[in-house]
Protein backbone atom coordinates (compact mmCIF):
# COMPACT_ATOMS: atom_id res chain seq x y z
CA UNK A 1 0.00 0.00 0.00
CA UNK A 2 0.90 3.77 -0.22
CA UNK A 3 1.21 6.14 2.96
CA UNK A 4 -1.15 8.90 3.89
CA UNK A 5 0.24 12.14 2.62
CA UNK A 6 2.91 14.33 5.07
CA UNK A 7 5.08 16.75 5.30
CA UNK A 8 9.13 15.86 5.59
CA UNK A 9 11.82 17.27 7.30
CA UNK A 10 15.29 16.48 6.65
CA UNK A 11 17.61 18.67 9.72
CA UNK A 12 21.21 18.60 9.97
CA UNK A 13 21.55 19.40 13.26
CA UNK A 14 19.99 18.09 16.57
CA UNK A 15 18.48 21.65 17.00
CA UNK A 16 17.04 21.78 13.80
CA UNK A 17 15.54 18.25 13.94
CA UNK A 18 13.82 19.14 17.30
CA UNK A 19 12.26 22.40 15.96
CA UNK A 20 11.40 20.24 13.32
CA UNK A 21 9.66 18.33 15.70
CA UNK A 22 8.06 21.17 17.66
CA UNK A 23 6.80 22.48 14.54
CA UNK A 24 5.37 19.43 12.95
CA UNK A 25 2.07 19.53 13.95
CA UNK A 26 0.39 17.07 16.24
CA UNK A 27 1.14 14.38 14.74
CA UNK A 28 5.07 13.96 14.14
CA UNK A 29 7.20 10.46 13.62
CA UNK A 30 11.01 10.48 13.69
CA UNK A 31 12.72 8.38 11.16
CA UNK A 32 15.83 6.60 12.09
CA UNK A 33 16.70 3.74 9.85
CA UNK A 34 12.46 3.08 9.24
CA UNK A 35 12.70 -0.22 9.53
CA UNK A 36 9.76 -0.41 12.04
CA UNK A 37 8.00 2.66 11.08
CA UNK A 38 7.79 2.63 7.05
CA UNK A 39 5.85 -0.55 6.96
CA UNK A 40 3.14 0.46 9.70
CA UNK A 41 2.75 3.97 7.59
CA UNK A 42 2.24 1.50 4.12
CA UNK A 43 -0.43 -0.17 5.87
CA UNK A 44 -1.41 3.17 7.18
CA UNK A 45 -1.86 1.67 10.79
CA UNK A 46 0.32 5.14 10.97
CA UNK A 47 -0.35 8.31 9.90
CA UNK A 48 1.26 10.76 11.36
CA UNK A 49 1.29 14.71 9.78
CA UNK A 50 4.83 15.47 9.66
CA UNK A 51 7.51 12.85 9.58
CA UNK A 52 11.48 14.28 10.66
CA UNK A 53 14.30 11.92 9.05
CA UNK A 54 17.21 11.76 11.03
CA UNK A 55 19.65 10.19 8.52
CA UNK A 56 21.41 13.69 7.62
CA UNK A 57 21.95 14.98 11.41
CA UNK A 58 25.34 15.41 12.45
CA UNK A 59 27.15 13.40 15.61
CA UNK A 60 25.00 10.85 16.32
CA UNK A 61 26.72 8.18 14.34
CA UNK A 62 30.06 6.54 15.91
CA UNK A 63 31.09 4.93 18.78
CA UNK A 64 33.60 6.61 21.25
CA UNK A 65 34.79 5.94 24.83
CA UNK A 66 34.91 8.71 27.52
CA UNK A 67 36.63 6.91 30.98
CA UNK A 68 34.66 3.84 31.60
CA UNK A 69 31.70 3.99 29.24
CA UNK A 70 31.69 3.61 25.55
CA UNK A 71 29.11 6.10 24.50
CA UNK A 72 27.36 5.16 20.94
CA UNK A 73 25.12 7.56 18.92
CA UNK A 74 21.47 6.57 18.85
CA UNK A 75 21.74 6.75 14.52
CA UNK A 76 24.63 4.38 14.73
CA UNK A 77 23.18 1.11 12.11
CA UNK A 78 23.39 -1.86 12.86
CA UNK A 79 25.93 -2.99 10.35
CA UNK A 80 28.52 -0.29 11.98
CA UNK A 81 27.40 -2.02 15.62
CA UNK A 82 28.69 -4.82 14.40
CA UNK A 83 32.31 -3.53 12.73
CA UNK A 84 33.41 -1.10 15.43
CA UNK A 85 36.57 -2.13 17.26
CA UNK A 86 35.42 -0.45 20.45
CA UNK A 87 32.34 -2.47 20.40
CA UNK A 88 34.65 -5.55 19.49
CA UNK A 89 36.95 -5.11 22.23
CA UNK A 90 34.42 -3.92 25.25
CA UNK A 91 30.89 -4.72 24.24
CA UNK A 92 30.63 -7.72 22.65
CA UNK A 93 27.40 -8.74 24.02
CA UNK A 94 26.11 -5.55 22.11
CA UNK A 95 27.62 -7.16 19.45
CA UNK A 96 26.28 -10.78 20.09
CA UNK A 97 22.75 -9.71 20.01
CA UNK A 98 22.81 -7.64 16.29
CA UNK A 99 24.40 -10.05 14.49
CA UNK A 100 20.93 -11.81 15.62
CA UNK A 101 18.57 -8.67 14.43
CA UNK A 102 16.71 -9.41 11.10
CA UNK A 103 19.15 -9.78 8.15
CA UNK A 104 21.81 -8.06 6.63
CA UNK A 105 19.57 -5.47 4.73
CA UNK A 106 17.54 -4.44 7.72
CA UNK A 107 21.03 -4.10 9.86
CA UNK A 108 22.44 -1.92 6.96
CA UNK A 109 19.82 0.35 7.74
CA UNK A 110 18.48 0.04 11.00
CA UNK A 111 19.57 2.02 14.15
CA UNK A 112 21.02 1.25 17.49
CA UNK A 113 19.26 3.79 18.92
CA UNK A 114 15.83 3.75 16.80
CA UNK A 115 15.62 0.06 18.03
CA UNK A 116 15.81 0.96 21.69
CA UNK A 117 13.36 3.71 20.87
CA UNK A 118 11.04 1.27 19.23
CA UNK A 119 10.72 -0.41 22.60
CA UNK A 120 9.34 -3.87 21.59
CA UNK A 121 9.88 -6.55 24.16
CA UNK A 122 11.01 -9.11 21.58
CA UNK A 123 14.02 -6.42 20.13
CA UNK A 124 17.22 -7.87 20.78
CA UNK A 125 18.70 -4.89 22.18
CA UNK A 126 16.53 -3.52 24.86
CA UNK A 127 17.37 -6.35 27.11
CA UNK A 128 21.23 -5.83 26.43
CA UNK A 129 20.60 -2.49 27.34
CA UNK A 130 18.75 -3.00 30.72
CA UNK A 131 21.61 -5.95 31.54
CA UNK A 132 24.59 -3.79 31.03
CA UNK A 133 22.86 -0.87 33.21
CA UNK A 134 23.25 1.07 29.67
CA UNK A 135 22.25 5.00 30.12
CA UNK A 136 19.99 6.84 27.97
CA UNK A 137 20.75 10.42 26.94
CA UNK A 138 17.69 12.58 25.79
CA UNK A 139 17.97 15.51 23.63
CA UNK A 140 14.66 18.24 23.92
CA UNK A 141 13.82 21.67 24.12
CA UNK A 142 14.85 22.58 27.68
CA UNK A 143 18.46 20.30 27.34
CA UNK A 144 19.59 17.01 27.84
CA UNK A 145 18.71 14.30 30.29
CA UNK A 146 20.12 10.86 30.98
CA UNK A 147 18.07 7.69 31.81
CA UNK A 148 18.59 4.83 33.45
CA UNK A 149 18.12 1.46 31.06
CA UNK A 150 15.71 0.43 33.99
CA UNK A 151 13.57 3.96 34.20
CA UNK A 152 13.44 4.34 29.92
CA UNK A 153 11.02 1.11 29.36
CA UNK A 154 7.81 1.62 30.81
CA UNK A 155 5.19 -0.31 28.54
CA UNK A 156 5.03 -2.16 25.38
CA UNK A 157 6.21 -0.31 22.61
CA UNK A 158 6.43 2.88 25.69
CA UNK A 159 9.55 4.72 26.79
CA UNK A 160 9.73 7.98 29.03
CA UNK A 161 10.55 9.99 25.99
CA UNK A 162 8.64 12.57 25.77
CA UNK A 163 6.96 14.30 22.99
CA UNK A 164 9.27 16.55 21.39
CA UNK A 165 12.22 14.68 22.82
CA UNK A 166 14.74 12.66 20.97
CA UNK A 167 17.25 10.06 22.16
CA UNK A 168 20.71 11.03 21.08
CA UNK A 169 23.34 8.48 22.64
CA UNK A 170 23.71 5.41 24.74
CA UNK A 171 26.69 5.09 27.57
CA UNK A 172 27.47 1.15 28.19
CA UNK A 173 30.30 0.19 30.78
CA UNK A 174 33.16 -0.92 29.17
CA UNK A 175 33.55 -4.53 30.25
CA UNK A 176 37.25 -5.86 30.63
CA UNK A 177 38.64 -9.07 30.48
CA UNK A 178 37.35 -10.56 33.93
CA UNK A 179 33.42 -10.36 32.30
CA UNK A 180 32.36 -12.99 29.95
CA UNK A 181 29.08 -12.39 27.98
CA UNK A 182 26.83 -14.61 25.90
CA UNK A 183 23.11 -13.64 24.00
CA UNK A 184 20.71 -16.76 23.72
CA UNK A 185 18.33 -16.04 21.57
CA UNK A 186 15.34 -18.82 20.16
CA UNK A 187 12.91 -18.13 17.79
CA UNK A 188 11.51 -20.43 15.08
CA UNK A 189 13.31 -19.57 11.59
CA UNK A 190 15.95 -17.68 10.90
CA UNK A 191 15.61 -13.64 11.29
CA UNK A 192 12.50 -13.59 13.34
CA UNK A 193 11.60 -11.91 16.15
CA UNK A 194 12.64 -13.70 19.56
CA UNK A 195 10.28 -16.00 21.12
CA UNK A 196 12.74 -15.58 24.36
CA UNK A 197 16.10 -14.62 24.67
CA UNK A 198 18.49 -13.68 27.33
CA UNK A 199 21.62 -11.42 27.59
CA UNK A 200 23.77 -12.71 29.99
CA UNK A 201 27.19 -10.86 31.20
CA UNK A 202 29.19 -12.65 34.38
CA UNK A 203 32.47 -11.65 36.41
CA UNK A 204 34.88 -14.14 38.03
CA UNK A 205 37.00 -13.79 40.78
CA UNK A 206 38.92 -17.30 40.74
CA UNK A 207 36.64 -19.98 40.67
CA UNK A 208 33.54 -18.23 42.18
CA UNK A 209 31.15 -15.54 40.13
CA UNK A 210 31.75 -12.03 41.40
CA UNK A 211 28.70 -10.70 39.72
CA UNK A 212 26.14 -11.97 37.55
CA UNK A 213 23.83 -9.39 34.85
CA UNK A 214 20.97 -11.11 33.10
CA UNK A 215 18.41 -9.84 30.97
CA UNK A 216 15.11 -11.28 29.84
CA UNK A 217 13.71 -10.41 25.90
CA UNK A 218 10.24 -11.28 25.68
CA UNK A 219 9.39 -12.21 28.55
CA UNK A 220 6.86 -9.10 29.17
CA UNK A 221 5.78 -5.88 27.94
CA UNK A 222 9.10 -4.86 28.53
CA UNK A 223 12.73 -5.80 29.01
CA UNK A 224 13.29 -7.42 32.55
CA UNK A 225 16.32 -8.16 34.98
CA UNK A 226 16.18 -12.25 36.16
CA UNK A 227 17.03 -10.52 39.40
CA UNK A 228 16.55 -13.48 41.33
CA UNK A 229 18.91 -15.67 39.32
CA UNK A 230 21.48 -13.00 39.41
CA UNK A 231 21.14 -12.94 43.07
CA UNK A 232 21.55 -17.05 43.45
CA UNK A 233 24.48 -16.64 40.93
CA UNK A 234 26.52 -13.98 43.20
CA UNK A 235 29.44 -15.86 45.20
CA UNK A 236 29.08 -19.35 44.22
CA UNK A 237 31.47 -21.44 42.74
CA UNK A 238 31.66 -21.79 39.04
CA UNK A 239 30.07 -24.97 38.16
CA UNK A 240 27.16 -26.62 35.89
CA UNK A 241 25.13 -27.67 38.69
CA UNK A 242 24.92 -23.73 40.63
CA UNK A 243 24.04 -22.07 37.16
CA UNK A 244 21.44 -24.89 36.79
CA UNK A 245 19.88 -24.42 40.11
CA UNK A 246 20.04 -20.32 39.61
CA UNK A 247 18.52 -20.68 36.08
CA UNK A 248 15.70 -22.20 37.33
CA UNK A 249 14.74 -18.91 39.12
CA UNK A 250 15.09 -17.22 35.78
CA UNK A 251 10.89 -16.63 34.90
CA UNK A 252 10.36 -15.31 38.52
CA UNK A 253 8.41 -11.97 38.52
CA UNK A 254 8.33 -12.36 34.95
CA UNK A 255 4.57 -11.97 33.10
CA UNK A 256 4.79 -13.48 29.22
CA UNK A 257 2.07 -13.44 26.60
CA UNK A 258 0.40 -16.30 24.86
CA UNK A 259 -0.02 -15.89 21.15
CA UNK A 260 0.32 -18.16 17.88
CA UNK A 261 3.95 -18.35 18.84
CA UNK A 262 4.00 -20.02 21.97
CA UNK A 263 2.19 -19.91 25.28
CA UNK A 264 3.46 -17.95 28.50
CA UNK A 265 4.43 -21.37 30.32
CA UNK A 266 6.57 -22.48 27.49
CA UNK A 267 8.11 -19.10 27.48
CA UNK A 268 9.22 -19.57 30.95
CA UNK A 269 10.44 -22.63 30.61
CA UNK A 270 12.53 -21.68 27.67
CA UNK A 271 14.11 -18.43 29.69
CA UNK A 272 15.20 -21.13 32.55
CA UNK A 273 16.80 -23.30 29.52
CA UNK A 274 18.05 -20.12 27.82
CA UNK A 275 19.45 -18.36 31.02
CA UNK A 276 21.71 -21.75 31.94
CA UNK A 277 23.45 -21.82 28.09
CA UNK A 278 23.86 -18.15 28.33
CA UNK A 279 25.38 -17.85 32.09
CA UNK A 280 27.29 -21.16 31.55
CA UNK A 281 29.36 -20.01 28.34
CA UNK A 282 29.41 -16.85 29.80
CA UNK A 283 31.41 -17.72 32.92
CA UNK A 284 33.71 -20.12 30.55
CA UNK A 285 31.66 -23.55 31.34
Amino acid sequence: MIPAPFAYARPTTVEEALQAIADGGEDVKVLAGGQSLIPVMRLRLAAPETVVDLTRVEGLRGVREEGDQLVVGAMTTHADVLTDPLLARYGQLVVQATETVADRQVRRRGTFGGALAHADPAGDLPAVALALDAEFVIAGSGGRRTVAAADFFVDYLTTVLEEGELLVEIRLPKLGEDWGVRYEKFNRVAQAWSIVAVAAAVRREGGRIAEARIGLTNMGPTPLRASATEAALVGVDVSMETVTAAAAQAAEGTSPSNDLNAQADYRQHLAQVLTRRAVAAAAGL
